[in-house]
């Protein structure tokens, strides 16, 4: 089954689903990582067992959140640190 190239991008779509209702870029690189994999299982460029295809769902997965934290990832000044307390 996970030969089949179209469970992956099934699977990619439903990770992207699950990343619009839970928003954060948690689950955008892994719904990225599944539909590359399905890309690459369709054109013939992967094949073999499946833990060559989770080694390499999970290498592109990496990759592809690596790259989404460095474009739309956290930016300086982000995060408020607070000196004093409002208290005082």
């Amino acid at each position: 089954m996970w030969n089949v190239w179209w469970v992956w991008i099934v699977a990619g779509f439903a990770l992207g689903v699950l990343e619009i209702l839970a928003p954060g870029y948690i689950f955008l690189g892994f719904a990225m990582g599944a539909l590359l994999t399905g890309v690459l299982l369709g054109f013939g460029v992967l094949g073999g067992s499946l833990p060559l295809l989770l080694m390499v769902f999970a290498v592109l997965s990496l990759i592809t959140w690596l790259i989404l934290r460095r474009v739309v990832g956290v930016t300086k000044g982000q995060a408020k640190i607070w000196h004093k307390d409002i208290n005082d």
